[in-house]
């Protein structure tokens, strides 16, 4: 297990190596880009934390190589335009040592567009930081500079939006996925011999509840159902004859907003489950039967363990949606990261620099939570195993 674990990193070494020492095709044109990219940053103005202010030469040297390899590729874009059929053979640019010193060069331009990156963004970004943080008001010359005195002086509004956000899509996506199991289970019920006549009636009864559960939560914005929940369960709860106050102690907002990313996820993550127990060889459920397995024994130890290592990535992509859908129940005044961007928006009336904040934050997110999602899904191998030794292969012997 150690071996195979430190195999892993020397692969990868010999792989990067491999393609480092690879003669790449379209390397003048696609450097050509880096190099423009380059050349424009050079011609940005230097922010005040700037490694290369004092290196006034080495950057016009920079500069002029990053302008070199844009001349080149424009020849060598003219030559195979009037060689168009015999470019490979007259070419000068084809031959291997030029090959090779063309792939060297492109790595230099990278570097120092990649130096020139840094100098401008990297530094540019903390140069804004470090204004910002020094401003006791508002700046009013710089967007940047804005949204990060915004960030700075709301940053704990915005962290617990972050949290209200994170604590409905984790917390309603395993309720759903509870949710969603009973009814994934009572949504594909069939009518067995042996059923007597309640147990039928309940079967019936059952499908006909899910799939119209289904039907109605999918077909309605979840905007819609946030409003419709919660002022349904307040003027419930105000019919008892509890007190606002009393009702808040209960039904308060982030319940309700839980209580409307739960049900919604759970009339998809149902359908996932469906679709991903349907996908499982019928095979398996009649070899199970055939051994003396009830339907529901069969269902429970058989079918349902296959069907929902089918649905993993599915249900797992439901975690993401949640994310992001979480934010429309700032509708009803759920503090989550869209409400809290609307917070420090009315405070500076700056919407614009307000909300680009929380779409860095959801971003990081959904990109953290579809990497960690992806590593389990890898890890639990999220694809189906013979349980009865069954496959393509039905208990007649027919395929």
């Amino acid at each position: 297990m150690t071996d195979a674990l430190s195999a892993k990193p020397t692969t990868r070494r010999a792989r990067l190596a491999a393609w480092l020492r690879r003669d790449h095709r379209y390397v003048l044109l696609g450097t050509s880009a880096v190099a423009y990219a380059g050349m424009w940053l050079s011609s940005q103005p230097r922010p005040s934390l700037s490694f290369l202010a004092h290196a006034y030469t080495v950057e016009v040297v920079m500069y002029y190589v990053l302008a070199a390899w844009l001349v080149l590729s424009a020849v060598a874009l003219v030559f195979k335009l009037t060689h168009w059929d015999a470019y490979a053979e007259a070419s000068p640019f084809t031959r291997p040592r030029a090959q090779r010193a063309l792939r060297l060069g492109s790595y230099a331009i990278w570097a120092l567009a990649i130096v020139l990156f840094v100098d401008r963004a990297v530094m540019g970004f903390a140069s804004a930081w470090v204004t910002a943080s020094a401003a006791t008001s508002m700046p009013q010359d710089d967007m940047l500079i804005q949204t990060l005195y915004m960030f700075q002086q709301g940053y704990s509004t915005y962290l617990q939006g972050i949290a209200t956000t994170i604590e409905l899509a984790v917390f309603g996506t395993a309720i759903a996925f509870v949710l969603a199991l009973l009814l994934a289970f009572v949504r594909i019920q069939q009518i067995d011999r042996p059923d007597n006549d309640l147990i039928r009636f309940l079967k019936k009864v059952g499908v006909g509840f899910a799939g119209v559960y289904s039907t109605v939560v999918r077909g309605t914005p979840m905007l819609v159902q946030g409003v419709i929940i919660y002022y349904a369960g307040f003027g419930l709860f105000s019919g008892s004859g509890m007190s606002v106050t009393e009702i808040n102690a209960v039904w308060s907002r982030f319940i309700a907003g839980l209580v409307v990313v739960s049900l919604n996820s759970t009339a998809y993550m149902m359908e996932v489950l469906r679709g991903g127990i349907e996908s499982v060889d019928k095979g398996q459920m009649e070899a199970a039967r055939s051994l003396g397995l009830s339907q529901w024994q069969a269902m429970v130890k058989v079918v349902f363990p296959q069907g929902i290592r089918y649905a993993i990535p599915g249900l797992s992509n439901e975690l993401v949606i949640n994310i992001k859908d979480s934010s429309v129940l700032s509708v009803i005044g759920v503090f989550d990261l869209a409400f809290a961007a609307s917070t420090i928006s009315g405070i500076y009336y700056k919407q614009l620099n307000a909300y680009l904040v929380i779409a860095v934050f959801y971003l990081i997110m959904t990109a953290t939570a579809s990497w960690l999602l992806g590593k389990l899904a890898k890890r639990l191998d999220a694809k189906t195993e013979l349980v009865l030794g069954v496959s393509n292969v039905k208990v007649g012997g027919e395929k």
